[in-house]
């Protein structure tokens, strides 16, 4: 099974041919540069059989046999299946590779649709469910594609971050897993991997429809560029100049940004990805650039494509809006997941979907008996066990939420408010009902649960999530308050006449009852 797209030259060896010396010297400047990075990790190639990526693993191939190339890495084929010839273009590869004794692996990709977007995306998944853990993935990318690239993002009206193009080292995140994906190339240009691959008389797949001139990359490629090199023949190396000009002032940027975003940040509402929290009053004391910046940089997290201009503006607006409107929100749909942006006071909450929608989970209303140690008798063995006492409040595959109680502490607790009966206690778990009357204890008198939202600042959104933890002695049927506890802060409690004691044993409680609230793993 042959194709017309292959060049028809013979697969011959090529480690003892003449190597390109502005093409060994860009790839071994790049190994220089992230060498110690690239340390202990496994290497793999992208090699769709086309000039630039088989032309890159032939050189990878004579730098190794010359000793000028620590490694060899292993070449990945991905069979998209959408081309009569996709599978004659996949034995190619193979063969070719086979003939250089270098590893090679064909994946196949089921594409969802038909555009270059859709193919991307399935190419990239299937080599990445490939990949272990922080291997690295070396792609032919260059000057010419830097180029184009820095191009489109102009026509897309995009910022500095954009316009700083392909970076050369980049650790792409999916769920938990994570590769570094390399291009060593990014200073070639496509005219000497051309005269390389000619010298080499390499049998790359000229794939016709790279040049169609059906999208807006290929129109840049066949109409714009030639255009732009009669006006300035360096134009391609001067962009691939301003490019990483650009990335230097993106990098000081994003240190600026990441400095302000740490002093405004309210850092015990932080729950990465799901709520991420700023403190607009300390916003409002940066200039306007800055304030812009720091919200690109806070809407942007977690996300691996950047927020639109518009959405950044209308942050901004909802930041310095004066009136007591908690109801505004806006919405963003992420790469990653979808986002509502509320506001509630003086805070700015960027809250995911999925988090609001767990908020809305029912809680576990329950009642547990502990086993409670008398402390009268032996205090230091008792606190020694130190048993944990888990009580789930709300569980999903997306967030846990429990309190670990510590029933020896708890007990010391009890012990101190002198109640006999205080050992023979069950702990109670309610959600705190809007009529419901609590004491917390920095107030002087108890309030209704509708007035706490309010005393306490607690965000509409939040309030369905504040519950009651309370002690019923099984004798008296007394039921003793102890802690308002919401997923990211917790309120001392007491009636009138137990107040004092627990106010004055809060270490102790807060030793006793731990709050716990996590992201599970499949969610980062």
């Amino acid at each position: 099974m042959t194709s017309s797209a292959i060049l028809p030259y013979t697969i011959e060896p090529i480690a003892e041919l003449p190597i390109d010396t502005h093409l060994a010297e860009a790839l071994l400047t790049s190994l220089a540069e992230y060498g110690e990075q690239l340390h202990g990790r496994r290497l793999w190639l992208a090699c769709s059989g086309g000039r630039d990526s088989l032309a890159l693993a032939a050189l990878c191939i004579q730098l190794y046999h010359q000793g000028k190339l620590p490694f060899l890495p292993q070449l990945l084929h991905v069979n998209h299946g959408l081309q009569a010839d996709s599978d004659a273009w996949a034995k190619h590869v193979a063969d070719w590779a086979e003939v250089q004794k270098i590893p090679c692996q064909i994946l196949h990709a089921q594409v969802n649709g038909h555009d270059e977007q859709a193919a991307r995306q399935a190419r990239y998944g299937v080599m990445r469910a490939q990949l272990n853990q922080d291997d690295v993935l070396l792609l032919a990318h260059h000057a010419d594609d830097q180029a184009e690239t820095i191009l489109i993002r102009l026509i897309q009206g995009a910022g500095v971050n954009g316009l700083s193009g392909i970076q050369p080292w980049r650790i792409q995140t999916q769920g938990t897993h994570r590769m570094i994906l390399w291009r060593p190339w990014l200073t070639a240009q496509r005219a000497s991997i051309s005269a390389y691959a000619e010298r080499l008389k390499l049998p790359y797949i000229d794939d016709p429809t790279n040049d169609a001139g059906d999208n807006v990359r290929s129109g840049l490629r066949r109409d714009v560029m030639p255009a732009l090199t009669k006006y300035n023949p360096n134009v391609i190396d001067n962009i691939a100049r301003s490019a990483q000009l650009l990335s230097d002032a993106q990098a000081t940027v994003s240190a600026q940004a990441k400095q302000d975003m740490y002093r405004t940040a309210i850092h015990s509402l932080q729950l990465p990805p799901a709520q991420r929290v700023l403190n607009i009053d300390e916003l409002h004391k940066l200039p306007l650039y800055r304030k812009r910046q720091l919200l690109h940089h806070w809407l942007g997290q977690d996300e691996p494509l950047p927020p639109a201009k518009q959405l950044v503006d209308d942050v901004l607006r909802l930041a310095e809006r004066n009136d007591n409107n908690h109801q505004a929100e806006l919405f963003w749909q992420g790469r990653k997941h979808a986002y509502t942006i509320r506001r509630y006071r003086q805070q700015l909450y960027r809250l995911s979907n999925d988090w609001l929608t767990w908020l809305n989970m029912p809680l576990n209303e329950q009642t547990q008996t502990l086993a409670l140690t008398n402390l009268s008798s032996s205090l230091s063995n008792a606190l020694s066990e130190n048993n944990l006492a888990p009580i789930h409040l709300r569980t999903s595959t997306d967030f846990t939420w429990q309190l670990q109680i510590l029933p020896q502490a708890l007990a010391q607790l009890l012990d101190n408010t002198e109640d006999e009966h205080a050992l023979q206690t069950v702990v109670k778990i309610t959600a705190l009902d809007r009529k419901q009357r609590l004491q917390t204890a920095l107030a002087s008198r108890p309030q209704l649960g509708k007035k706490l939202y309010q005393t306490l600042g607690i965000p509409s959104w939040l309030r369905e999530s504040l519950i009651v933890v309370s002690v019923m002695c099984i004798h008296t049927d007394e039921e003793l308050p102890l802690l308002l506890v919401s997923p990211f802060e917790s309120w001392v409690l007491g009636t009138d006449k137990s107040s004092t004691a627990i106010r004055n044993d809060s270490s102790i409680l807060d030793s006793a009852i731990g709050n716990v609230l996590s992201v599970n793993n499949f969610l980062r």
